[in-house]
């Protein structure tokens, strides 16, 4: 398929990136720290972290969609200090609250078990920024990122996020910049969890939905019946079975794909997206070429890139 330019291509924001270094972190401190999972029994524990970065040139000088470091303290088993740790932040542009030196950021404690030696691991960053209480300062880096953001004009765009777990961090902090910012363009978020007691932020999006008519909030759950009847199913899947609602909006000129999770999700929306759309609907998300759009089903996450190219108008942050 060609390369023109993408219909409605979104003009995004200046940034700024890097104001602090990991040689030259910053300081901020914990302000609050609670579970944000709907159930405090979810199957694994994430928590919301608010940070003060007052003082700091943080405070005003972060997007939702961009990341923070985090320098754990102590050495590695080398001896060597810690690496930076990147999070995405949570917050609006704003801040929580509307004060700009409030930023916050979603972390799950990462306790695994070595499948060789049976020995417990656990993530440094993760249970160290868990562990910490409110007064309790924490070394900081960044902002990164510059483009996994909103556009310049929210209203000339509509939007569709896609989120697995933490991945609904920068979500939370766009959808509650483009409220804030006064924007009636139509909003849908889809967020997926294994069960329902792993949903995140879901009071919060449910409220937010009851009084923004805009706002869709959607959820997908893979390992369980879905509390409106439907069988198990991942996100891509609400694209059927909401298909009289999201297909136009998906079909739209103004319409904006935003991906932010597990590495691998991006490869079944885009698998939906193809069988859904076709012609210029389609090339507006993705340039496919043309020896594999006939095998849909086949794609693989190795062809992403190659093969199957997302357009400047797909927004696509993964993690493995």
């Amino acid at each position: 398929m060609s390369n023109e330019t993408t219909i409605n291509e979104p003009v995004l924001p200046e940034v700024k990136m890097h104001l602090y270094r990991p040689n030259e972190p910053t300081k901020g401190r914990i302000v609050r720290s609670e579970v944000c999972t709907a159930s405090k029994k979810a199957a694994g524990i994430v928590r919301h972290v608010e940070i003060d970065v007052s003082g700091t040139d943080l405070a005003g000088n972060c997007m939702p969609g961009q990341s923070i470091g985090v320098i754990p303290p102590g050495t590695t088993e080398h001896g060597k200090p810690h690496a930076v740790r990147l999070y995405s932040l949570a917050s609006p542009s704003i801040g929580e609250q509307g004060n700009k030196s409030i930023i916050s950021t979603t972390v799950k404690r990462t306790i695994e078990e070595h499948w060789e030696t049976h020995r417990l691991f656990l993530g440094v960053a993760s249970n160290y920024l868990c562990d910490l209480g409110e007064g309790d300062q924490v070394f900081l880096t960044g902002p990164a990122g510059k483009r996994f953001i909103l556009p310049t004009d929210v209203n000339a765009h509509d939007y569709m996020f896609f989120a697995t777990g933490t991945g609904i961090a920068p979500f939370r902090g766009m959808i509650l910049d483009l409220i804030a910012r006064g924007c009636t363009s139509q909003i849908t978020l889809i967020m997926g969890a294994p069960y329902r007691t792993d949903l995140l932020y879901h009071e919060t999006m449910r409220s937010l939905e009851q009084k923004h008519a805009n706002f869709r909030y959607l959820t997908a759950i893979s390992r369980e019946r879905q509390n409106d009847g439907h069988d198990r199913m991942y996100v891509q899947d609400r694209l059927t079975t909401e298909r009289d609602d999201l297909g136009p909006q998906l079909a739209s000129e103004r319409n904006l794909v935003y991906i932010c999770g597990v590495a691998g999700m991006e490869l079944g929306i885009f698998q939906k997206m193809a069988t859904m759309l076709s012609g210029s609907s389609l090339e507006q998300y993705l340039r496919v070429d043309s020896e594999v759009l006939s095998d849909i089903n086949g794609w693989d996450r190795r062809m992403i890139q190659r093969q199957i190219r997302p357009t400047r108008r797909v927004f696509l942050e993964v993690y493995a």
